[in-house]
């Protein structure tokens, strides 16, 4: 049975080219545009069952009585596993046969939400207890459990993602490329909360979850439709080879008798610029999930705004991060001439101002939709840039997955310190607390990305 397991999502057999060049020239726009599309499609589609959490923070805690740091034990379960499950999953993937790892992961993820919605839905708080647990104990740590499993599944969505976007275009693209996909996130968050708020104003608590898993398990069958594993499995060249560019150094070394475990200790364990990028990475997502997941209910505790209000201008968040993204990959390339570092850096200062004028004594919805909107623009490019583009361009292409998983590993170290952390500050120094906490983690990541951009600097020169 596990071996017949292993082999469904074994990666298919490279075959020598045995295409004609009208063949090829056929066949590769077609299906870059298709996989291109359902990498896109497919991780906005993802953040409908992981970002539906945001809305349901405020009713976990007025309906079923958790406390803050509760709250935040919850959202912790996802980003454990999430983190694990990135570095685990980015090495299954580099072997395993896209087009049907990532269906399979958004079908599971959507069952580990159907069952944390009926979990709270036939176990009521303070109604019985068991083996003198609690019920809501009980439901805590059950919800707690699904939630952790849908992590691990969300953690299996974006290796193979970074497999085919390393794999199906080249150097001198993919960072154009890169930057307009790794806008599927943002959208992905602006379209799960906009779901999430339309479906518990029509259908309750409940549909925040059921809806969006329906969605996903019919996505989950479109893609497999438009995926495809790597170009070589389907009789076709590298695609450096069909573009008529070199390869980087790494890839060529790579491709000389060296095996998986040796590429992976040279340009994974042992590469020191890549734990640089992991170390920066855990403070963009303590800064990441701390204002996706909690400013809803810093708006209606802070500033007295509706569910409705809040959620909107949490939808802000994600709308800029999409221009956020796009214009960190664009000025990176064209401004600073594959430069990463000072992007980063101008972004994550834009951060610490507009978080430090989110605590300004007084309620103004114009100014806060602004300030939400300079934090999504602000957070994106580093989310891009440092555990992404930097960590794959550090690496080979024969550990892309693997890259990317290692430094996911630290950026969700960094999502469970937020959660537990931006909930402990709550309780401890009400919400301004919560706020110093996500400027300290800005501040500390320019610390962190000075020496790499001396480095980089260097680099280039």
């Amino acid at each position: 049975m596990l071996k017949k397991f292993f082999a469904f999502f074994a990666q298919p057999q490279e075959i020598p080219v045995n295409k004609t060049p009208e063949e090829i020239n056929k066949m590769y726009p077609e299906l870059r545009r298709n996989i291109f599309f359902s990498c896109f499609i497919g991780y906005i589609i993802f953040h409908l069952t992981r970002k539906n959490i945001a809305v349901a923070i405020p009713y976990l805690t007025q309906d079923f009585g958790y406390t803050n740091l509760q709250v935040g034990i919850l959202g912790s379960s996802l980003y454990l596993t999430y983190g694990i499950g990135k570095f685990v999953n980015g090495i299954l993937a580099d072997n395993a046969n896209v087009r049907r790892f990532m269906p399979t992961a958004l079908i599971m993820s959507a069952i580990a939400n159907i069952c944390f919605a009926l979990s709270a839905l036939f176990i009521t708080p303070g109604e019985f207890t068991f083996f003198g647990l609690p019920s809501a104990t009980i439901l805590l740590w059950l919800l707690a459990f699904f939630w952790g499993a849908n992590g691990w599944f969300q953690s299996m969505g974006f290796p193979p993602i970074a497999k085919s976007l390393t794999y199906w275009f080249s150097n001198s693209e993919r960072g154009t490329k890169w930057a307009i996909w790794s806008t599927s996130h943002q959208i992905g968050v602006f379209v799960a909360v906009v779901l999430s708020g339309f479906t518990v104003k029509h259908f309750g608590f409940y549909g925040i979850f059921l809806i969006p898993a329906v969605i996903c398990i019919l996505v989950a069958l479109g893609l497999f439709w438009g995926l495809r594993d790597k170009p070589t499995t389907l009789g076709l060249p590298d695609v450096e080879e069909y573009k008529g560019e070199p390869k980087r150094q790494a890839d060529i070394d790579t491709e000389a008798d060296m095996s998986y475990v040796e590429i992976f200790k040279k340009y994974i364990l042992f590469n020191k610029t890549l734990w640089f990028w992991a170390l920066a990475y855990v403070f963009v997502y303590i800064i990441r999930y701390g204002t996706e997941d909690w400013l809803i209910k810093f708006f209606v505790e802070q500033k007295g705004d509706t569910i409705d209000l809040a959620t909107q201008k949490l939808s802000f968040l994600a709308f800029f991060g999409i221009l956020g993204a796009v214009l960190a990959g664009i000025f990176s390339d064209a401004v600073f001439k594959g430069k990463r570092m000072p992007v980063n850096l101008i972004y994550l200062a834009g951060i610490v101002v507009a978080l430090l004028a989110l605590m300004l004594p007084f309620s103004n919805n114009y100014l806060d939709y602004t300030l939400v909107s300079i934090i999504g623009f602000c957070t994106a490019g580093p989310q891009l840039l440092i555990g992404g583009l930097c960590a794959v361009e550090s690496s080979s292409k024969k550990v892309a997955s693997a890259s990317i998983g290692f430094t996911g590993v630290f950026g969700y170290v960094g999502a469970v310190l937020s959660s537990m952390g931006t909930g402990l500050m709550i309780d401890k120094f009400n919400w301004f607390g919560a706020v110093w906490f996500w400027i300290a983690s800005a501040v500390v990541c320019i610390l962190i990305c000075v020496p790499l951009t001396i480095h980089e600097y260097k680099d280039k020169k």
